[in-house]
């Protein structure tokens, strides 16, 4: 079956939703450790969070990165996540889906959280012909995140590195064996109907 164009895929359950982030080792290990986001992490500016587990290897390099070294997968309640994509806009203006440009700025400024598009990856990084979900939360959905949403906090470090070993030494379905098991959301298609710009 094709995949479609857009959709959220992830490590869920009934009652939760697995992101991933990545940061430096006295920001991730902490939060590991005490299961909430520890002081230094900062409130006031925004985070971005992504259920698909290869685009987060991507973007941190298997967790190699500065700053990223150490990758959480938070696991958030189900209803905080449609709370964050019904409070969303689009990061970009879509010719179509919003009245206008200035419309879309207007809404972009008023919201909390906001959607972005980003080609899914295959195990060796490489861009996959359909799109994954970023979400970007500031402001109140920030505060939601860290202090209402999440449910636990953990080090998947160890995995990244073990599943980036087996692609380097070009053992794919060993590597393939040990991803996380994302799975497509059925929240998506009424909540994402104004977001899939």
């Amino acid at each position: 079956m094709e995949e479609p164009h857009r959709r959220i895929r992830a490590v869920q359950s009934e009652s939760t939703i697995t992101v991933y982030q990545a940061y430096a080792p006295e920001i991730g290990l902490p939060a590991v450790r005490d299961g909430r986001f520890p002081v230094p992490w900062k409130r006031d500016r925004m985070t971005w969070i992504k259920p698909s587990f290869l685009w987060m290897m991507y973007r941190c390099g298997w967790g190699t990165k500065a700053g990223q070294e150490t990758v959480l997968a938070v696991e958030i309640t189900r209803d905080g996540f449609e709370w964050a994509l019904r409070q969303a806009c689009l990061s970009s203006y879509v010719r179509g889906v919003h009245r206008d440009r200035a419309t879309w700025q207007r809404q972009l400024k008023r919201a909390p959280t906001r959607v972005q598009w980003d080609p899914e990856r295959d195990l060796r990084l490489r861009p996959l012909p359909y799109r994954s979900l970023q979400l970007g939360l500031s402001g109140e959905a920030v505060r939601r995140y860290a202090d209402e949403w999440t449910v636990s906090i953990s080090d998947v470090t160890p995995l990244a590195h073990e599943i980036h070993a087996l692609v380097s030494a070009g053992d794919l379905d060993s590597a393939a064996r040990l991803l996380p098991q994302e799975r497509p959301c059925s929240l998506g298609d009424e909540l994402l109907a104004g977001l899939q710009g």
